[in-house]
């Protein structure tokens, strides 16, 4: 019986370990800022979808959380943080749409199947990615106001950073989903 529960305990931390190091990565990933047209770019969507890859869906979304309530709570982990202020009040703010997008977008990319079709995983990834701009367009929307160019704003900028991610995460798949023997 105790090693029933030792070896319970064991898997918990690592699953604990495992969420925490995912969040660290996707910290520092929305930290760094490369030149990109027409917008500079964070690797934090490919992070998104490399957690959901080699995590599976049930980690992506342990780890995501994880890492929105660590931004929530006030820790500098968000990508305009700490220069535009943290916690809860930048959460709430024009980004929160995206952030909330990440989860379902972790959940896809750890739900979906792969093989060696590469155009298939690049619909799948593009399709995960998709939900970031839908949720962050919707969010936007509702608080600039629907008389906007929600799209121009939200989401053409990214368009071809995104496209760029999306490539580099279908050509990896089959490295990243090694990871998923740890689980």
């Amino acid at each position: 019986m105790d090693f029933v529960k030792s070896l319970r305990e064991t898997k918990i931390l690592k699953y604990l370990f495992f969420a925490l190091l995912g969040s660290i990565v996707l910290a520092i990933s929305s930290k760094i800022k490369i030149p990109f047209y027409p917008v500079p770019m964070t690797m934090q969507t490919l992070i998104v979808l490399m957690i959901g890859i080699a995590f599976g869906w049930k980690m992506a979304l342990a780890t995501i959380s994880l890492y929105l309530f660590e931004g929530i709570i006030g820790l500098p982990v968000f990508s305009g943080t700490p220069e535009k202020g943290v916690g809860l009040v930048y959460f709430m703010g024009p980004t929160m749409g995206y952030l909330l997008g990440f989860i379902v977008a972790g959940y896809l990319a750890g739900k979906f199947v792969y093989d060696n079709n590469l155009i298939k995983n690049f619909l799948k990834l593009f399709f995960a990615t998709s939900f970031i701009y839908i949720f962050g367009m919707l969010w936007l929307g509702s608080l600039i106001g629907w008389d906007k160019p929600i799209f121009e704003l939200g989401a053409q900028p990214f368009l071809l950073a995104e496209l760029f991610k999306i490539l580099i995460a279908t050509f990896a798949v089959n490295q990243i989903k090694k990871f998923r023997s740890f689980f």
